[in-house]
């Protein structure tokens, strides 16, 4: 474990763009911190804290100057490595260009050609991100594009030192600290006028960035310090959930009228599953331009709140909202243990 100064971060950037990484992370837009590129320490949100619970979101000020003193907003990291729009292949036709005539080249998308820096990550979201790793990486098919960003990225975690009204991660074995996934993981502590970073290295990545920041030996004081801060932020959860028998429960209970209770409050926007960052599904567009020469197909984000998503011969097999939302609830706590033995 090492020491830096607030001021070492920028080393840190620097580092990380020597090697070519686009560096992402929090910071204040439109009212609220959320995912963007940073050119600086600087853009994060230092100073600002969310203050959030069900159906509320605001940021304050704060009387300190902590660069990650807020639990997360409104974006996840999936949209970098899983992108919400991805070209897969285009195709030219070939021949003198009358209909029938000739074949067609095909072209598949290259992979994508950027390299990101995720700063900030934290327990819950790398635990996200491994749900992710499993459907894209680790089943009979390999998803091209999605490995070739995974391999390209570089995670500097951050352990959470305060929990939200809304955070639930320590009942669910998801954080607040951090413990594997990881190249860098980061602990703020603010004691009075003491304010710095004990960091850890997870991988030789991590270990060789690290050589070029500027940091000091930790001592016990500063171990101590980093794990009263994670454990004080344990202790602050706002939420529980009881997971004991979930399953067998929800499989028992498909038509409790619950679930209509619930439908009068959801819009089925389809908004919760975009903001999801375990939520994988897609679909594909096919688009052909009108002289018939080119097409393209396209894979974008899907969701079980639409219409379209359980749409067979005849109609939807879900129409309504309740049904809807039994179906994602019941795959992110019942069927998801079936299908990856955890919950999603």
């Amino acid at each position: 474990m090492k020491v830096l100064d607030p001021a070492s971060l920028a080393r840190l950037f620097d580092a990380l763009a020597r090697r070519g990484y686009t560096i992402v992370g929090p910071t204040v837009a439109d009212r609220a911190i959320v995912y963007g590129e940073l050119s600086s320490p600087d853009d994060l949100p230092i100073g600002w804290t969310d203050v959030q619970d069900g159906g509320t979101y605001r940021l304050e000020r704060t009387q300190h100057h902590a660069y990650f003193g807020f639990n997360l907003g409104p974006h996840s990291w999936k949209r970098y490595l899983f992108p919400p729009e991805q070209r897969i292949w285009s195709a030219a036709r070939t021949g003198d260009g009358r209909a029938g005539t000739g074949g067609f080249e095909i072209s598949p998308e290259p992979a994508a050609d950027v390299k990101y820096a995720f700063i900030g990550v934290r327990a819950c979201e790398i635990k996200a991100i491994a749900v992710q790793d499993r459907v894209f990486l680790q089943g009979e098919f390999e998803d091209d594009g999605y490995r070739t960003l995974r391999d390209n990225s570089f995670i500097v975690a951050v352990n959470c030192t305060r929990a939200g009204a809304t955070c639930f991660c320590a009942s669910m074995d998801a954080g607040p600290k951090v413990v594997d996934g990881f190249d860098l993981v980061l602990t703020e502590v603010i004691d009075g006028d003491d304010h710095y970073f004990t960091t850890v290295e997870g991988s030789e990545k991590g270990a060789g960035l690290l050589e070029e920041v500027p940091a000091r030996a930790a001592d016990e004081s500063h171990r101590q310090a980093a794990e009263d801060a994670v454990a004080k932020a344990a202790s602050q959860m706002g939420r529980t959930m009881n997971t004991g028998g979930i399953k067998e429960l929800l499989y028992d209970n498909f038509e409790h009228p619950h679930w209509d209770e619930i439908a009068k409050r959801c819009l089925a926007c389809g908004n919760c599953t975009l903001v999801c960052p375990t939520c994988f599904c897609s679909t594909v567009e096919d688009t052909v331009d009108l002289n018939g020469d080119n097409a393209e197909r396209h894979r974008k984000w899907d969701s079980c709140f639409t219409s379209d998503f359980s749409y067979l011969h005849g109609g939807s097999i879900r129409r309504s909202t309740a049904a809807k939302y039994r179906q994602w609830m019941t795959h992110k706590l019942a069927t998801w243990q079936d299908q990856f033995g955890s919950l999603g």
